[in-house]
């Protein structure tokens, strides 16, 4: 396939669609009002890159590598981003997913205030010493998901599956959280939870 990217370094209010474009190297870039569809990007160097009001819906970013891409406004849609660390991105990040998959991703200090995750597989993620302040996780699955010494005031985690959160080693100040994480918190500490039983619905 043809690479569109080959000889150009800047894009605006372009749509890509169907690209098979793996383990293409994408630096230096930038890209505004953008959209990529049903595209194959998996194993591609975003290093240094630039993505403003940008769409990805039904990509496959598999193991995509986002050093010092810099994220402004967004949006992964039905998208497959396993394996990434976010870690290194450029500063003050905006992003939001929605029906995305987000397994073995790692997030380490970096700010996210007001992210918005909907529908989304977090599974065994890591988040360590992220700013995710006004946050909202709605209808996320987080088995085997990790969050560490990261700021969880008011995060909305509404319908959350399989989430656990430590009190003692996050900020959880005004959190919502769902029944079920409430009862596994309670269990870890060694409680009882009375008025409750395993045949209720969470």
């Amino acid at each position: 396939m043809v690479n569109p990217f080959a000889h150009k370094n800047s894009f605006d209010s372009e749509n890509f669609d169907g690209l098979s474009l793996d383990g293409v190297d994408l630096s230096d870039r930038e890209f505004y009002k953008c959209v990529f569809r049903n595209s194959k990007l998996s194993e591609t160097r975003w290093l240094r890159s630039r993505l403003d009001e940008c769409l990805f819906d039904g990509c496959d970013l598999t193991r995509a590598d986002p050093r010092m891409l810099s994220l402004r406004d967004v949006t992964f849609k039905s998208c497959k981003l396993m394996g990434i660390d976010f870690t290194h991105i450029a500063k003050y990040p905006n992003m939001s997913f929605d029906q995305c998959n987000l397994h073995y991703v790692s997030l380490v200090s970096i700010p996210l205030r007001k992210a918005r995750f909907e529908q989304c597989a977090i599974l065994d993620a890591n988040f360590f010493e992220v700013d995710l302040t006004d946050a909202k996780f709605d209808d996320c699955q987080f088995a085997g998901t990790r969050f560490e010494r990261c700021d969880l005031r008011r995060v909305r985690f509404r319908r959350a599956q399989d989430l656990f959160l430590d009190p003692a080693r996050n900020l959880v100040k005004g959190a919502e959280v769902p029944l079920e994480t409430a009862i596994l918190l309670a269990t870890s500490y060694g409680m009882r939870v009375s008025g409750f039983s395993t045949k209720d619905k969470w």
